[in-house]
């Protein structure tokens, strides 16, 4: 048996969906997910529910089929990637306001979302050169690991600076063609959703996120690597695990060049450790 088998299915998904028995469902989803040993974590919230989970082929199938007699989790797209270890450290399942925090009532991507690029026409619109802005919705952590080339960075500290963040744009974006992106899609619903209400015109999301655009397109036009948000801390373009660790004093993700920085200590420090 080969020592790199990649046994362990890691899956994501996402729907915005109107919930109100919040309570029930936690402790239904929780004792199912430990009687499947799976690990990662589940939100449910009146606006519906977002997992990232990890387990066997088998257990993952039978979470699917579990979420699936509820006709409120059908048709869920899933993020499907392998790796040879569980990537969690534990399973909860959680209540939140909402499955991805922006703190504005007014947006509900089940009324108003842009609509979506596939990565095959990202890919092309790079390929043809056309005049389109590529912005990233995620947080400075994570662009620092890789982003698009060319891309808009708005070095958000959270996702709840992106209405701010992006009333600084020039007044020109207002009528360019502009497709935004995050890791697996969720954050772009909302995001997509301010903009146009900010008066931006022309406003697409990247449907399926970056790993979808690495699966169907080989990653090309992306620089460096993407954060994931469970042990493995990135991916590259092949959707292999990197190099990359984190800091478990403050959670950053660390490169193999910050490692071997004289800043970096494990379990004590690391470069940005000492600058905060």
């Amino acid at each position: 048996m080969s020592v790199n088998k990649l046994d362990v299915l890691n899956i994501a998904g996402y729907k915005f969906e109107p919930l109100s028995d919040i309570d029930s469902l936690v402790q239904e989803f929780q004792l199912v997910c430990d009687d499947l040993k799976l690990k990662g974590s589940v939100y449910l919230s009146p606006n519906g529910i977002n997992f990232s989970l990890a387990g066997s082929e088998e257990a993952i199938e039978q979470y699917i089929h579990f979420i699936e007699q509820d006709r409120r989790f059908l048709d869920i797209p899933l993020k499907k990637t392998y790796s040879e270890t569980q990537p969690f450290r534990r399973m909860k399942v959680r209540p939140k306001k909402e499955i991805i925090s922006l703190g504005r009532d007014d947006i509900n991507p089940r009324e108003l979302t842009g609509g979506y690029v596939t990565p095959k026409e990202l890919y092309a619109m790079y390929e043809n050169n056309e005049d389109v802005i590529v912005l990233d919705t995620r947080n400075e952590y994570e662009t620092r690991v890789g982003l698009f080339e060319n891309a808009v960075d708005l070095q958000l500290d959270t996702f709840r600076d992106f209405p701010d963040a992006i009333e600084q744009l020039p007044e020109e974006y207002k009528d360019k063609q502009i497709v935004m992106y995050c890791t697996g899609g969720i954050r772009c619903e909302k995001a997509s959703a301010v903009m146009l209400k900010a008066g931006f015109s022309d406003v697409k999301q990247l449907e399926g996120g970056v790993l979808d655009y690495f699966k169907e397109t080989g990653g090309k036009y992306w620089n460096g690597d993407c954060f994931v948000f469970d042990e493995r801390v990135a991916l590259d373009t092949g959707l292999n695990e990197t190099e990359y660790i984190y800091c478990y004093i403050c959670r950053e993700p660390l490169s193999a060049e910050e490692k071997a920085s004289p800043d970096f200590k494990i379990n004590e420090y690391c470069p940005y450790c000492i600058k905060k």
